[in-house]
């Protein structure tokens, strides 16, 4: 079969396209033939050698972890029902034409749901509904979004706005910001212009009671410098989560003074899920999206064989919402699909390159 191979860390061209054996399914296992593989943020960022501390990975290897396709083998005890169904899956090495999952690791994907939209659910579908909940995101809070326009921004975007809540998204340029508040915001920030951190507290606006203009939740998935400004827009006794690091380094917050403030804080560890939980969240998001009241937004589909170019654009920031994998056209049973029919989204900023800052 088909797999990219990252051969030694560093930029995407590290990613090459290599012939492998097949996996074999093992007992309580299966084969799925991969139709799309996810992409998040932080995979380009392991290719790149960072993350040595959270991430135990060497060179060579296949990225990856999120797909969408369909059973297309059974290992020993694994009931017959399973074979042809289309699922989502967590398997280790994801771009790949094949990969093998635990039969208790799927996800069964609703009739009305196509494969890519799946697949851009694995990882920021499960990351976004366990966000809310573990935040207790509530009817009457204001929350402020960093990385609105992104695979998972969108979504936090719209299952914010659907429990009630204040939504002020933050995102760069004016193309991403009105999809943004296409989705659901409330208001939105542009974090490109001086006094960002002034416009977002004014949206964010006061509540009952005469509180102060904050945000009750942050939610970061940049980090850095801009995730460190925003700590300063949490109310007294509110709650930010740096669950995002594309900046390279997750916000800097200092916890004394978020104890001084009674500021809960939350990370990226504290998003690692029970293999119970996981599946209800799965579930959960491809019921949502299957019923239309959740959009995951592609913003380009990528062959597997160009994976760099894929890792190239994530990197850029140029592609609103998701970069996904098409590794097998358009799976089995369903047309193939180009990335204008799901979302022609892509855009350059002004004085970027495809390199170019988050």
């Amino acid at each position: 079969m088909r797999a990219v191979q990252v051969k030694e860390f560093g930029g995407p061209e590290v990613l090459v396209t290599v012939e492998a054996a097949d996996p074999v399914p093992g007992p309580g296992e299966v084969l799925i033939e991969v139709a799309y593989s996810d992409t998040i943020f932080v995979e380009t960022q392991i290719r790149a050698g960072w993350g040595g501390e959270f991430f135990d990975v060497t060179p060579p290897y296949v990225p990856g972890g999120g797909v969408s396709g369909v059973v297309g083998a059974l290992g020993p005890e694994v009931p017959e029902e399973w074979l042809g169904r289309r699922v989502t899956a967590l398997v280790e090495g994801s771009y790949a034409e094949r990969a093998v999952a635990p039969v208790t690791a799927l996800t069964v994907v609703p009739d009305a749901l196509g494969l890519p939209s799946a697949a851009a659910l694995v990882h920021d579908g499960v990351t976004a509904a366990g966000l809310l909940e573990l935040t207790g995101l509530g009817a009457t809070d204001r929350v402020l979004i960093l990385g609105a326009s992104g695979g998972m921004g969108t979504l936090l975007v719209q299952l914010a706005h659907a429990r009630g809540a204040r939504v002020v998204g933050a995102a760069r340029g004016a193309e991403k910001l009105a999809l943004v508040r296409e989705l659901g915001a409330d208001a939105v920030v542009d974090v490109t212009l001086p006094g960002w951190t002034d416009t977002a507290r004014a949206a964010l606006g006061g509540g009952a009671g005469g509180r102060p203009k904050a945000a009750d939740l942050i939610l970061d998935g940049v980090g850095g410098e801009l995730g460190l400004a925003a700590f300063t827009l949490t109310a007294d006794g509110g709650r930010f989560s740096a669950h995002g690091a594309p900046t390279g380094g997750f916000s800097p917050v200092d916890p004394a003074e978020a104890r001084r403030r009674a500021v809960t804080l939350f990370g990226i560890t504290d998003v690692q899920f029970t293999p119970a939980d996981l599946h209800r969240h799965t579930t959960t998001a491809l019921t949502e999206a299957a019923a239309g009241r959740l959009r995951p937004v592609i913003g380009e589909v990528f062959p597997l064989d160009r994976a760099a170019e894929a890792h190239a654009a994530v990197e850029g920031r140029g592609v609103v919402g998701k970069v996904v994998l098409g590794v097998r056209g358009g799976g089995i049973g369903e047309p193939p699909v180009r990335a204008s029919a799901l979302a022609p989204r892509r855009v350059r900023p002004s004085g970027t390159t495809l390199r170019g800052r988050p």
